[in-house]
């Protein structure tokens, strides 16, 4: 599985502060055997979210694309518009996992609006802006993530063991 990172700050855009989140991810990932092939930080601008998912998901290189960032109720959080502008299918259920066993950790879960989405063959993932938040999230819903990567592209492989009649 090929990966790329999107974070999502417009502080770590300027440089005047680190990007934690990205590189945690990268390191989360490749511990999983994924090749994280690209990674940027860019500001909180829906546009230019938008026009970067699209330019990673229509290139064909990457099966997975995670947004770390902006996912919250700031004015400035704007990850999930943005990801929704572009996305052909919506994945409700990778958003309302991430929020259900996050709220187990803390309240604040429940304002947490990250959604996820298809576009082309990519499956695209929007996850909070810390690192362990990122790291934390990606792991409530990673179980499903190679499966539905390969659908994707195409697995031909039933789902599921069909249930006794």
């Amino acid at each position: 599985m090929r990966a790329a990172i999107l974070t999502l700050s417009d502080r770590c855009s300027t440089g005047e502060r680190a990007d934690g989140s990205g590189p945690a991810l990268r390191a989360w990932l490749e511990e999983r055997g994924v090749t994280v092939a690209c990674t940027d930080v860019i500001p909180d601008e829906g546009a230019l979210i938008s026009a970067k998912l699209v330019e990673w998901a229509d290139s064909g290189l990457y099966d997975l694309i995670l947004t770390t960032g902006g996912t919250g109720v700031s004015p400035r959080d704007v990850t999930p518009e943005a990801t929704e502008r572009v996305v052909e299918r919506l994945l409700p259920g990778f958003g309302e996992v991430m929020r259900m066993e996050s709220l187990k950790k803390t309240p604040h879960a429940i304002i947490s609006r990250a959604v996820a989405g298809i576009r082309k063959n990519a499956l695209i993932i929007n996850l909070p802006g810390s690192p362990k938040g990122a790291t934390e999230n990606i792991g409530f819903v990673w179980a499903a993530v190679p499966h539905a990567v390969a659908k994707l592209q195409g697995d031909p492989e039933e789902c599921g063991t069909p249930l006794p009649r």
